[in-house]
């Protein structure tokens, strides 16, 4: 991977990381910044590189100081061979914006080779709620706890610790938990950049 292809990668998981932070939705971030939320999106994904007036725009609405934003990229990506997260060290996210129940930690986001791999643990509340979403690239579930029922697209599986199921995340998908504990799922996302 390049060095642009890396810094990209690395500005846009963190303007998606401090706009989750503020508890801004993608499209609070475009009537803010008066940028498109499809440009937004391009953006938090790596999938484009940002005009510098527009990171700036994105930045300054952000209300973050730029040197500051800067302070902690890195032009290369240092790859010692490994990457040891502990438990303490996971990112508690807020993925879905119309959701109930679903607390995520995020493990690693990583990017590889025009790709990024993010891993998550999902703990599924008894009964948590949420519409069906659909996300550009593949999806690795592994069921670490409980039972759940998983529907993905027209069809519905149900999954119990153990179990694990690999799909095309474009294919609209959305876990229940309809028993009475809590269930935990391994979550891990493969996107590749365009």
């Amino acid at each position: 991977m390049s060095n642009s292809d890396y810094l990209t990668l690395q500005i846009g998981n963190k303007l998606k990381a401090i706009r989750k932070e503020n508890g801004w939705k993608l499209g609070d971030l475009a009537e803010k910044s008066g940028m498109s939320m499809a440009m937004i999106s391009k953006i938090e994904n790596g999938r484009v590189i940002p005009t510098l007036p527009s990171l700036i725009q994105l930045i300054q609405t952000l209300n973050l100081d730029i040197s500051e934003f800067f302070s902690d990229l890195k032009s290369e990506n240092h790859f010692k061979g490994y990457i040891l997260r502990k438990k303490n060290e996971y990112t508690p996210l807020h993925k879905e914006e119309e959701s109930t129940g679903f607390e995520y930690e995020m493990i690693l986001n990583y990017p590889i080779e025009k790709s990024s791999m993010e891993i998550s643990l999902l703990t599924l509340k008894s009964q948590a709620e949420r519409a069906a979403v659909s996300t550009a690239g593949f999806e690795y579930i592994y069921i670490v706890k409980g039972k759940i029922q998983y529907k993905l697209g027209s069809e519905t599986f149900e999954l119990e610790e153990g179990d694990s199921l690999f799909f095309d995340g474009n294919i609209p998908h959305v876990p229940k938990n309809e028993s009475n504990d809590d269930a935990i799922l391994l979550v891990i996302y493969f996107i590749t950049m365009a």
